[in-house]
This record gives structure tokens, C-alpha cells and sequence, in this order.
């Protein structure tokens, strides 16, 4: 037996698709406050307008404003190996490595 369609059928209908697309976007929503949506953020290493240095025979690292020089004690990263995001492959890979007063990279020592 079929039930007879009413005045109320229509509207019925808009209800549904208006909760069933609440429901989607909040979904949505929720996805992508939660890193859940494949994006994600990275801070840079450095400002804009600045450039990346390491320490001398240790893992610090400082940023320095273009144009200016390298401040004592430290040195620019090897070319080809800067970091640029925080966590980036360059970025993990100085936290055990540096480079050595005579421009090497070598193992950086182990702190004490």
C-alpha cells in the first residue's frame, strides 16, 4: 500500500536536504579544523627578508637580515642544504649535524 503524497511532502523533502547539507558541511568543517583534510602548515625557518645561519661546531642556528653579513660564530648552511620550514629534511637533518670552523660537515657533538 502506498501512502498518499500530501502538502507536507515537499516540505518534508527541504527539511531532509537542508539537514542531510548541515550535516556535510559541519563534517567539512570539523575535517578540516582538525588537520584531518591532507593540508597541512609549516612555520619557515626564517622570516622574509632573512636568511639562515648554524652555528660554528654546534647546532644553533640564527636568522639574518638580507644584505647583512654572517655574525661571528656562525656560518651559512651549505649550499643546496638550508633548512627552510621547521621539520623540513634539512631542519631534522642539522639538529646532528653542523658544520666545523673549517667549513666540514661533521657530527655535531653531543650535548652534555
Amino acid at each position: 500500500m502506498t501512502t498518499p503524497l500530501t502538502d507536507e511532502a515537499p516540505s518534508l523533502r527541504r527539511r531532509i536536504h537542508a539537514s542531510a547539507a548541515a550535516a556535510l558541511t559541519g563534517a567539512a568543517a570539523v575535517l578540516a579544523l582538525t588537520g584531518c583534510s591532507g593540508l597541512s602548515f609549516q612555520d619557515d625557518i626564517c622570516a622574509g627578508g632573512e636568511y639562515p645561519v648554524i652555528t660554528v661546531g654546534a647546532t644553533g642556528s640564527a636568522c639574518v637580515k638580507d644584505g647583512e653579513k654572517v655574525p661571528e660564530g656562525y656560518t651559512r648552511y651549505p649550499e643546496g642544504k638550508v633548512p627552510q620550514k621547521v621539520d623540513d629534511e634539512w631542519d631534522v637533518y642539522w639538529r646532528t649535524h653542523t658544520v666545523d670552523k673549517d667549513g666540514k660537515i661533521v657530527d655535531a657533538p653531543e650535548a652534555g
